[in-house]
């Protein structure tokens, strides 16, 4: 699916979806229409109702697959930012124990960090081009600050940090990789194609009654194309006006210190 599609309001996405989608059950309806004279009326009309279940039923298995693939991705992303979120909250709070210098310091790291994350990775995440090829480096440096420290009692603080500060880059690199999950073409083809074969078996088994078989086909049309819009909204987890945005890390964000 076009990234432009993903990028619209779910309304504009909604007129394309629906649109898209009419207009192929119209070119059916017209085919079936001119092409049922005669002989070839007769033989549409042997065409088994028997059949319709069948590929509606077929039709249903695609979009619930293509479905519980667009859930999984969707909350396997809702996870990974809650994990970061998490860590990084827990790495705040335990900063406290620090010397003041180092506390503070770390908490600036943290700040710096979230907010690349929300000007840098998450427009990168919604074009699906974020990579996990560099390191955060204000992570980087928070992690090597705590590793650097010492003094017996810090320890328990420090293995407690270093904890939460892996747990951190494990939840991003969690979500950049999700990032790039999407339906792809040979799915969208497949679902597409069943539906149109359904809509053919619509129009010849009505197609000695226009009326019946327009309204049989657009009852099915608007089936398919909510199925279609549902898909496509939370088809990228990262892209869209109903993505996933970074507020959970901007609540944990520490304050200037």
């Amino acid at each position: 699916m076009s990234d432009w599609v993903h990028n619209l309001p779910v309304v504009a996405m909604a007129l394309v979806v629906f649109g898209f989608t009419y207009l192929i059950a119209a070119a059916v309806f017209m085919t079936v229409t001119a092409l049922a004279t005669g002989d070839r009326a007769k033989s549409f009309k042997t065409v088994s109702p028997g059949l319709l279940p069948v590929l509606g039923v077929i039709f249903g298995l695609f979009v619930a697959f293509t479905a519980a693939q667009v859930w999984g991705d969707s909350d396997r992303a809702h996870s990974a930012v809650s994990r970061e979120a998490s860590a990084l909250r827990a790495v705040v709070l335990l900063s406290a124990g620090l010397p003041a210098e180092n506390g503070a310091k770390l908490r600036g790291l943290v700040r710096a960090y979230i907010e690349q994350a929300k000007t840098v990775e998450w427009p990168m995440m919604a074009r699906q081009t974020a990579s996990l090829h560099g390191s955060p480096p204000s992570l980087v440096e928070a992690l090597q600050l705590v590793i650097a420290l010492k003094g017996q009692d810090q320890q328990v603080v420090q293995r407690e940090l270093i904890s939460a500060l892996q747990s951190a880059f494990d939840a991003r690199r969690q979500r950049i990789i999700v990032s790039q999950a999407e339906v792809n073409a040979v799915k969208w083809w497949c679902l597409y194609l069943l539906a149109v074969c359904e809509m053919l078996a619509l129009a010849m088994i009505h197609c000695e009654n226009r009326l019946a078989s327009a309204l049989t086909l657009g009852l099915f049309t608007t089936g398919v194309a909510a199925a279609v819009l549902l898909v496509v909204a939370h088809d990228r987890p990262f892209t869209g006006q109903i993505s996933i945005s970074p507020e959970p890390l901007l609540q944990v964000m520490p304050g200037d210190s």
